[in-house]
């Protein structure tokens, strides 16, 4: 029965094709005419509902792969094109070696790190190599032809379609890709937490010479390669949140789940939505990262999920003992080792090419800076060598397509077991049976803390404990990262060894470890390297077991309650400082304090706003803004041990610490600063939050609601603040394809959605800015997943695309 609903599926969405059969493919056809299905190569049905969400049909993995490719190119083909440029390592080529680089990709700073870096994996053919393995040690046939349809589909589109987007119209770099291209973006993805969060330092790295010498041999800070991997772990800004609840706790029995992740709002690590189908074999919608053909975060008629960005490290560093009479020979239970010696080209636009030389180690390549972020000197007797197990995982598109075909919490689990692909988030799954799931399975690096005792050096015993970063004597072979039987690759840990909690009232992740997912039911005895255990919580995972706790206690979920989460825009440092800060400033001596600058600011003002407050993010929220900024200035002032009276104890992970510190050294600073900078902007302290945090779309300002890390929010959102334009004027990051999932007992889940900054990039399209204005209302998209949902649409387009026009 379900292979003949889906058959008719395709039939009825062929029959009611709305385009006219003499405009070329991809073009829309006139009303009630019926075309022929194609009787070969490569092409899909594309029925477009509200708000141009597509909903791809097509017989077999290639072609939909190829529909995809043709849809996504449609929506976003500037900045895909952008990417593309990026991974094939031809940014200096087309835009100079100097400039900024693509940072959605990787985290080089200029073109011409990022460049060297891709051109050096292709030049070694590692992606190739990966692909050519066995599944599941490499990609599967499906995801393969998903690959290779998806190059098809955006060079068709391409070929058939007129770019309209300012942004890259008639642009040279705009050019056919191949499914290389796809499969090294994927690649790239994978890495972003290891080798792609080092590109500056493994491109640069120089053994010391005597025209260019090393850094003194002196150990490198701690505390500053603590911080900057901290920068640079992948997303660590942006973050995310996700809840499933079991199935006692809602009013049907039946799984619900909430994901709300973090991510930028602009570039190629954007989400895009879309349902795709293969009849009998796949139908899951959701939403895929730019560039790949799979759904990254959906749901189908059984289960849904979402990611986190975990705390676990996908990488570890190797210090390497070197030959006094050579720095690129390195010793390995006193026998020498010879780096591997990659000399790279790279061509740059009105230049030369430029040459330039990698190494690499058995461990992987050397990571070296000299007065840059990542401060890992290379001396004459020292080096630091970059282990990334993911650079040996192409396995993310295969994990995920594991989960589109899912009918529960358990296959989840079976596709993580198989596919072991996930390199660097948490899963939260909930089914049609009433199960939910919490899962660290990820690719690490196997240090086990035994290892740790018996490998770590003097720099590694202090990082470790601390932050996760392991630094292994790479002098010695017994300190090799061994294998677990149950792991794919060697080095890695295999998933008997993963935090998982399976069936909880509700399990909850927001960023922090694995220890609290269910605060009833701690997770304990992994090892170090997965993230801490009883240690402080961020304020937005505190807020986040507060509120999900109260709803699993209160039970009888449904939807509409997941919904009023997401937009209930509380603020959990608002409710533990507002009213104890109100206070302290009314008894400021005369109104006043003294601000950074050292002049007296009259803060009288500001004590009733807070006081006031209703401590939301709201956009009608008087007071949220002087907040937000006062918080900001006092988070940047006074250390986090200072801030607070009650300090932190692991018997009360969530609710210490509290109560705000008012005498400490900083307090009223941070209170004048934040009241003359909203002046200065002209902004009154009592203004509504959406008359200042917006963004601007073809002109016109939307109010944004949410509020930044720091103060806990669930509705994450990482406003810029631009003083001279009297606000917050743009969103880096925060919330982004948000869904609310649930189940009725048929087989249409009753899921709402929404992508907050909307379908494409291009300011021509009808989608720049529709869901934005949709998130700024605090309004959903009810989704279309069933057939008779989707060709009920009132706004119901249909086109067929194909290889041959």
């Amino acid at each position: 029965m379900r292979t003949t609903r889906l058959r008719r599926l395709v039939v009825g969405a062929v029959a009611l094709l709305t385009a006219s059969a003499a405009l070329p493919a991809g073009a829309a056809e006139r009303p009630g005419h019926q075309e022929r299905p194609s009787h070969g190569g490569l092409s899909a049905v594309i029925r477009y509902t509200e708000y141009g969400i597509p909903h791809i049909v097509a017989k077999d993995y290639k072609s939909l792969g190829f529909g995809t490719g043709w849809a996504q190119a449609a929506d976003q083909v500037c900045t895909l094109a952008d990417g593309f440029v990026t991974v094939r390592g031809e940014r200096s080529r087309f835009f100079g070696p100097d400039a900024a680089s693509d940072s959605a990709l990787s985290s080089a700073t200029s073109n011409l790190a990022g460049d060297l870096y891709f051109r050096g994996l292709r030049q070694t053919r590692t992606v190739e190599k990966l692909l050519a393995e066995p599944a599941p040690r490499g990609p599967s046939r499906q995801v393969k032809d998903l690959m290779g349809g998806f190059a098809a589909g955006y060079n068709a589109w391409l070929r058939h379609k007129q770019i309209t987007d300012p942004v890259c119209r008639g642009a040279m770099w705009v050019r056919p890709i191949t499914s290389l291209d796809v499969a090294i973006r994927f690649y790239a993805l994978s890495v972003l937490g290891g080798q792609g969060g080092a590109v500056d330092e493994i491109t640069s790295a120089r053994p010391p010479t005597e025209t260019a010498p090393g850094a003194k041999d002196t150990a490198p800070d701690a505390e500053a390669l603590i911080r900057a991997v901290r920068k640079r772990t992948a997303d660590a800004a942006m973050g995310s949140n996700a809840v499933a609840f079991r199935g006692d706790t809602t009013a049907n029995g039946r799984g619900l789940l909430l994901g709300n992740p973090h991510y930028p709002w602009q570039g190629g690590r954007r989400f895009w939505q879309a349902q795709q189908t293969i009849p009998g074999e796949l139908d899951v919608a959701g939403a895929a990262l730019l560039g790949a053909p799979t759904i990254a975060i959906g749901y189908n008629s059984h289960v849904a999920w979402s990611h986190t960005v975990s705390t676990g490290v996908p990488f570890s560093l190797h210090q390497l003992t070197l030959d006094p009479a050579d720095p690129t020979v390195y010793l390995v239970d006193g026998g020498r080792e010879r780096m591997t010696k990659r000399t790279v080209t790279v061509a740059v636009k009105d230049g030369a090419p430029v040459t330039r030389t990698q190494w690499w180690t058995r461990y992987g390549p050397v990571a070296a800076s000299v007065g840059g972020e990542l401060p890992l000197p290379w001396t004459a007797s020292t080096a630091y060598a970059f282990n990334d197990p993911n650079a040996a995982n192409l396995r993310f598109a295969d994990t995920s397509l594991g989960f589109g075909k899912a009918r529960g919490t358990a296959d989840i689990v079976r596709s993580l077991t198989r596919n072991q692909g996930l390199p660097w988030v948490n899963t939260i799954a909930a089914d049609s049976s009433g199960h939910s799931l919490y899962t660290q399975s990820q690719v690490l690096p196997r240090i086990t803390d035994d290892l740790a005792a018996r490998c770590f050096t003097g720099l590694g015993r202090t990082t470790y404990p601390a932050a996760g970063i392991a630094v292994l004597d790479g002098s010695r072979g017994e300190c090799a990262l061994g294998s677990d039987a149950d792991a794919l690759q060697g080095g890695i840990f295999g998933p008997a060894r993963m935090p998982t909690l399976k069936d909880a009232p509700y399990v909850e992740n927001s960023n922090d470890s694995a220890w609290l997912t269910n605060a009833d039911r701690p997770l304990t005895g992994y090892e170090r390297v997965f993230g801490s255990i009883g240690t402080q919580r961020s304020l937005r995972t505190r807020g986040a077991i507060e509120d999900v706790t109260a709803m699993a206690e209160r039970g009888g979920l449904t939807v509409r309650d997941l919904e009023r989460q997401q937009f209930a825009n509380r603020v959990p440092a608002g409710d533990l400082v507002a009213a104890d800060a109100a206070k302290a400033c009314a008894a400021l001596p005369g109104g006043t304090a003294t601000g950074s600058d050292g002049k007296a600011v009259d803060v009288s003002g500001a004590c009733p706003v807070l006081a006031a407050w209703d401590r939301t993010m709201d956009t009608g929220s008087r007071g949220a803004l002087l907040f937000d900024r006062f918080w900001r200035k006092l988070s940047a002032k006074v250390p986090a041990a200072q801030r607070w009276k009650v300090p932190f104890s692991a018997a009360d992970p969530v609710g210490t610490p509290n109560t705000l510190n008012t005498g400490a050294p900083g307090f009223a600073t941070a209170l004048a600063d934040a009241v003359a900078e909203l002046r200065a902007a002209g902004i009154a302290l009592d203004s509504r939050l959406g008359e200042h945090q917006v963004v601007v779309r073809n002109g016109q300002r939307i109010p944004v609601h949410g509020g930044t890390e720091g103060m806990g929010v669930w509705n994450k959102i990482e406003p810029e603040w631009d003083q001279a334009r009297g606000g917050y004027t743009e969103v880096t990051s925060g919330s982004s394809h948000i869904q609310a999932v649930g189940w009725d007992g048929s087989r249409c889940p009753v899921a709402r959605t929404l992508l907050t900054y909307s379908q494409s990039s291009s300011t021509r399209s009808p989608h720049f800015s529709d869901q934005t204005r949709l998130f700024s209302g605090e309004k959903w998209v009810t989704a279309r997943f069933c057939e008779k949902d989707v060709l009920s649409s009132p706004v119901l387009r249909v086109v067929r695309v194909s290889e041959h026009g």
